[in-house]
């Protein structure tokens, strides 16, 4: 009887055992992952004073591909908007399009599901003003911040800061028109995390 109660208490801890290993799920990468990821940011403005109104809004899918567990490189092609209007006219009507090349690095996790990364980009960008018929062309790069946090082991939800620290260069298309660069140091305004320069996006690995 002892024998039998021991076999039974040593078979019912395997079981237990195994059940609690088939439970246990990892978050992150490994090398060789491919994910895609879209983010999506948007903002605007409203100054009841100057009776001025902005929106802007882009859209960034991006496939990576990890040379590690912490390393990915990777390209994206874009989409954006931007409209303004004064005192109850429309000035600025634009929509344009870009492509680019970027490096992330994993740098800490905070817990089993959140992972913080920061990324290295650049790229080319055309925005078209429809009011005043212009075309801007931009050569960038920037440093970004970002948060994924893990919903499932292959799905994750993305924040980020985009460029935090960024370089460009635009050109219009009008005849005699010099290069304009411009240097940024900052977070934007983070007091309004769905304006300034936050991102939101949803991550897939595949």
């Amino acid at each position: 009887m002892k024998k039998l109660l021991f076999r039974a208490a040593i078979a019912v801890l395997g079981f237990t055992s195994l059940s609690a290993q088939e439970e246990v799920k990892t978050f992150g990468f490994t090398e060789g992952d491919i994910f895609l990821e879209g983010n999506i940011g948007f903002g605007s403005e409203n100054d009841k004073n100057t009776e001025e109104k902005s929106s802007s809004f882009n859209i960034s899918p991006k496939l990576g591909y990890f040379m590690s567990e912490d390393l990915a490189i990777g390209g994206r092609v874009s989409f954006n908007s931007y409209k303004e209007e004064v005192l109850g006219t429309d000035t600025v009507d634009a929509t344009g399009f870009g492509v680019g090349a970027f490096a992330r690095y994993y740098f800490l996790d905070l817990g089993a599901r959140f992972k913080t990364y920061t990324e290295f980009g650049i790229g080319y960008d055309s925005r078209k003003n429809k009011i005043a018929d212009v075309t801007e062309n931009t050569i960038g790069a920037g440093l970004d911040l970002g948060i994924n946090y893990f919903v499932t082991e292959k799905i994750a939800l993305t924040f980020g800061l985009k460029n935090v620290l960024g370089f460009s260069s635009t050109k219009l298309d009008t005849d005699g028109a010099e290069a304009v660069s411009n240097f940024n140091l900052g977070f934007g305004d983070v007091a309004n995390p769905f304006g300034g320069n936050a991102a939101f996006g949803i991550l897939f690995k595949l």
